[in-house]
C-alpha cells in the first residue's frame, strides 16, 4: 500500500507520478486501487460501489438509492436499497417477486406483513433488528416517532426498488367499475382513489403497538417475520466477534447474514463460500479486501462506512481492518444457511505431508497448522 502522504501511483520501480487532473479524495479512498499490491493480476471485475454514489430519490418525508446489477454488474445474485423514513412516513403497501432481507440502521420502524396464509403480522423493530418478507407477500414499513433508515438486500442482481408492484399503482390501473364490483360499494366511492403511485409519503406516527393489534382481526400470523438484535448470540474472537442470522435461528429467512466485528489491526481469515454469493455493507471503519478467482486473477478494493463490496460465490477473500477504529461490516448472502471453508482449517485438516509437499514451507509454519488442527477438533 502506498504511504498515505505520498499517493503517487507508484510501487517500488513500478508506476510514476500523476500530475492530474485527478481526484484526491477519491484516491485517498482507495490506496489498494491506486497501487494495486504486487499480488493483484489480471482482470477482475469491479466489486465496490458505495451508496454516495447512488441516484437518491427523493420523496416527501423520505429517500431511496439503490445498487443493482446496474451499478455493480458482478452482483447478479443480489441488490441492495438504502432507505429513509422520517417519523410517520410510510413505505407504502407494497409486493414483490423477489425475497426482501431489511436491517435496521438507526431508529425505529413498524412493519406489517400480510402472508398467503391470509394472517397478519406487525412489529417495531430498532437499530440492528432485522426482517425477511418472502417473494409475494404484502407488506409495508412505517417509521415510528424518531423516523428511521434502513437497509434492504433482494435475492436478484436485477432487482429495482422503482418497479415494485405498489397498492395505488395497482388501484389507479384497475377500471373504476371493476374496482366497485370487488369491493361490493357503489362506484362514486372510490372517486377519491390516487392517479398515480404514492411510494413514500407522510401520515401521522401510529399508535403503540398493542392498541393497533388489538384493533386488527383474530388472525395473526405464527411466523414470525422479525428478528431482533437481542436474539442474537456473537462469537468472539482473538480481535472481534461474528454474528450469524440465518435459518437455524431464524427460520423464514432464505437469506443467510454474518455480521463481522474487527478491531484495528485484526482480519477476517482467507475464506470462501461454497454455496453462496456475499453481499457485503460496511457499517462502520476503514477496512481492505482481495478477492481470488481462477487463472491467477485476484484484485484489491478499500471500503469504508456507506460503501458495498460484491463476493461471487467460491471465490476466496478476507477483510482486514486498516483503519485506527472499530469495523462493523453486514454481509448478507442469498442461501438460508450460513457456510464458509477457511483456509486455515483446510490445511490443517488436510494430511502435514500433502500441505508441506505443495507449499514447501518451514517446520514453523507447520507447527502453526497442527496447533490449528488442535483448535479445529476441541
Amino acid at each position: 500500500m502506498t504511504p498515505s502522504n505520498s499517493l503517487e501511483p507508484v510501487r517500488n520501480q513500478l508506476g510514476a507520478n500523476d500530475p492530474g487532473p485527478r481526484n484526491l479524495e477519491i484516491d485517498r479512498q482507495n490506496p489498494d486501487i491506486l497501487v494495486p499490491p504486487d499480488t493483484d493480476n489480471g482482470s477482475m471485475p469491479n466489486l465496490k460501489f458505495s451508496f454516495g454514489m447512488a441516484h437518491n430519490r427523493l420523496e416527501q418525508g423520505g429517500w431511496a438509492r439503490e445498487i443493482t446489477v446496474r451499478e455493480l454488474p458482478a452482483a447478479k445474485g443480489m441488490a441492495g436499497v438504502d432507505m429513509r423514513l422520517g417519523p410517520g412516513v410510510v413505505r407504502e403497501l407494497h409486493w414483490h417477486k423477489e425475497a426482501e432481507w431489511g436491517y435496521v440502521l438507526a431508529g425505529k420502524c413498524r412493519i406489517t406483513v400480510v402472508d398467503p396464509n391470509h394472517t397478519v403480522f406487525v412489529d417495531d423493530l430498532e437499530a440492528g433488528d432485522m426482517w425477511l418478507f418472502p417473494s409475494g407477500s404484502s407488506h409495508s414499513i412505517q417509521g415510528l416517532a424518531e423516523g428511521c433508515e434502513f437497509l434492504l438486500v433482494f435475492d436478484d442482481g436485477n432487482f429495482s426498488e422503482n418497479e415494485t408492484l405498489l397498492l395505488t399503482e395497482c388501484m389507479a390501473h384497475m377500471p373504476r367499475e371493476v374496482v366497485a364490483k370487488n369491493f361490493g360499494i357503489p362506484v362514486e366511492h372510490f372517486a377519491g382513489l390516487p392517479q398515480r403511485e404514492k411510494y413514500i409519503f407522510p401520515l401521522d406516527v401510529p399508535p403503540p403497538l398493542d392498541q393497533v393489534l388489538a384493533e386488527l382481526p383474530d388472525r395473526r400470523s405464527s411466523t414470525p417475520y422479525t428478528f431482533h438484535r437481542s436474539q442474537a448470540n456473537a462469537t468472539k474472537w482473538d480481535g472481534g466477534a461474528t454474528t450469524v442470522i440465518d435459518a437455524n435461528n431464524f427460520p423464514v429467512t432464505n437469506m443467510a447474514a454474518l455480521i463481522i466485528d474487527l478491531e484495528p489491526g485484526a482480519m477476517r481469515e482467507i475464506h470462501w463460500h461454497p454455496t453462496a454469493d456475499e453481499w457485503q455493507y460496511y457499517l462502520e471503519g476503514e477496512a481492505r479486501m482481495t478477492v481470488f478467482d481462477a487463472t491467477s486473477r485476484a484484485r484489491t478494493f478499500d471500503y469504508r462506512a456507506g460503501d458495498v463490496g460484491y463476493v461471487p460465490r467460491t471465490l476466496a477473500h478476507y477483510i482486514e481492518n486498516t483503519g485506527s477504529t472499530p469495523v462493523r461490516v453486514l454481509n448478507v448472502f442469498n442461501s438460508p444457511h450460513y457456510k464458509d471453508i477457511s483456509l486455515n482449517q483446510w490445511l490443517a485438516l488436510t494430511p502435514p505431508a500433502l500441505v508441506q509437499g505443495h507449499l514447501g514451507l518451514d517446520e514453523t509454519f507447520m507447527k502453526s497448522l497442527r496447533a490449528e488442527r488442535s483448535a479445529v477438533v476441541r
